[in-house]
């Protein structure tokens, strides 16, 4: 029997949860869930290290590789076939802005300002 997964601490949703190429008019996605889209936001917009992505979403590092795996298998997939994608779904908990300092900077609570 497997052990049951742990909930990944997710920083905010994404503001756009869905993304189609102009033209397409299946209504097939592929799903990047909440949780793999955090690691691809953390490890390559927020430039933190597997190790500093785990810490921070409470998980071990190398369950953020095998997040962080399939997350760019889909996005490529994504790209390169032209696919729509939406973002939904997965094991994660909002953060909840009672940390004393997050580490991302990026959820609501801990942010100095909206500007992006």
């Amino acid at each position: 029997m497997p052990r049951p997964k742990k909930c990944r601490k997710v920083c905010r949703l994404p503001n756009i949860n869905e993304f189609k190429p102009r033209g397409i008019r299946s209504s097939e996605y592929i799903t990047l869930t909440v949780d793999e889209y955090e690691t691809i936001r953390l490890i390559d917009k927020e430039g933190f290290s597997q190790e500093e992505c785990g810490a921070y979403m409470r998980i071990a590092r190398t369950t953020v590789q095998q997040i962080y795996t399939s997350a760019r298998g889909k996005l490529a997939a994504m790209l390169v076939d032209g696919a729509a994608l939406k973002i939904e779904g997965g094991d994660y908990e909002l953060c909840d802005g009672k940390e004393h300092q997050c580490g991302c900077g990026g959820c609501h609570k801990h942010r100095k300002s909206d500007i992006r």
